[in-house]
């Protein structure tokens, strides 16, 4: 007998590898120009890269945004492929939604990586409104212990789930159980949106529950709405393509964050698909910037793949802080002098 969530994380890899239009390829960053310096006054080969987040240390500020999870030898090995990356590159990996593992347990294996990422950061996903589902704290700490998480991703996905044909959309008095989620799990609750951006006021929500990490996860990148329209049940239900496009995109999320940048960190996705992004994304108020659709492939064929697709983004990254003339991140983080134009965002 199938499972319809497992089958379900299939069919979003499908309608992926077949429709490149589900990376909407916004290019917000584009229309921020930085201050190039013609003399830097830095060694590139002295750069320090590297950065904390959730009590270690990572070689760059890179996180391997959540992709998949389920019981299908090519999650498996997607799974595994980025984790063991992951670890020999020194950055962050987050899994795709854990609730598959409780519905099909043989999707366990596919989440139990920190054999493979013994030393680096991981960060556990569940969705939001499930808690609205009957999946308890116990649960979440179940996928959290599985993983042997660093933290637990709590997903906030309302269009997905709008457009998705069996979606969940009881978002109703979900604060309460968050709250009690916060206040119980043990390691931190995050808030991560999947492509549409987080608003004030959710930040500001999330901050009154003890939430402190915040994934912005703003439009510009994979659209899940799109993806979720191959899905659907009838033929001539567009409701996925008419809110493909539909979210704050991930620059402006930023801004909008800057208010809180002394009570939370905040990880930019969404978008990003370079180490020039991601140099922006630092001096908008980034902590940690993650990407997904840039390491799906790499990670079908092996692992090495992914890293040589790591180690060219640590390498753009690098150079960019080298043409600014910084030597650190600390002299990157929140420099608005850096910014020598923004133009106007699309939406």
């Amino acid at each position: 007998m199938t499972d319809q969530t497992n089958d379900r994380k299939i069919e979003h890899i499908r309608a992926i590898e077949k429709d490149a239009a589900t990376d909407r390829d916004g290019r917000y960053f584009d229309r921020i120009h930085l201050t190039h310096r013609a003399l830097p006054e830095v060694a590139l080969d002295q750069i320090d890269t590297s950065v904390e987040f959730l009590g270690k240390r990572l070689s760059f500020p890179l996180l391997i945004s959540s992709m998949t999870g389920g019981d299908h030898e090519l999650i498996r090995t997607i799974n595994r492929n980025l984790a063991i990356a992951a670890e020999q590159t020194g950055v962050a990996l987050a899994v795709g939604s854990q609730r598959v593992m409780f519905t099909q347990p043989g999707a366990r294996v596919s989440f139990e990586l920190r054999e493979y990422a013994p030393t680096t950061v991981l960060c556990s996903n569940v969705g939001a409104v499930q808690l609205n589902y009957g999946f308890d704290i116990a649960k979440c700490q179940e996928a959290v212990d599985c993983l042997g998480a660093d933290a637990l991703y709590l997903h906030l996905n309302p269009l997905q789930e709008a457009v998705q044909p069996e979606g969940d959309t009881d978002f109703s008095g979900l604060t309460s159980k968050i709250a009690d989620l916060v206040e119980q799990l043990t390691v931190p609750v995050m808030f991560k949106e999947v492509g549409c951006g987080l608003s004030s006021q959710d930040i500001e929500a999330g901050l009154k529950l003890g939430v402190k990490h915040f994934d912005l996860a703003g439009c510009g990148g994979t659209s899940w709405s799109r993806i979720e329209y191959h899905r659907a049940r009838n033929v001539s239900d567009n409701l996925g393509l008419t809110f493909q496009d539909w979210g704050i995109p991930t620059p402006l999320a930023l801004r909008l964050a800057e208010p809180y940048q002394q009570q939370a960190d905040f990880i930019a996705s969404g978008g990003l698909r370079d180490g020039i992004d991601m140099i922006k994304s630092v001096i908008l108020g980034a902590s940690i910037c993650g990407m997904a659709t840039p390491f799906l492939k790499p990670a079908m064929e092996s692992a090495d793949a992914v890293v040589q697709v790591i180690e060219q983004i640590r390498r753009e990254f690098t150079t960019a802080m080298f043409l600014l003339g910084m030597s650190d991140i600390n002299s990157v983080y929140m420099n608005r002098a850096l910014i020598l134009s923004e133009g106007e965002d699309r939406n």
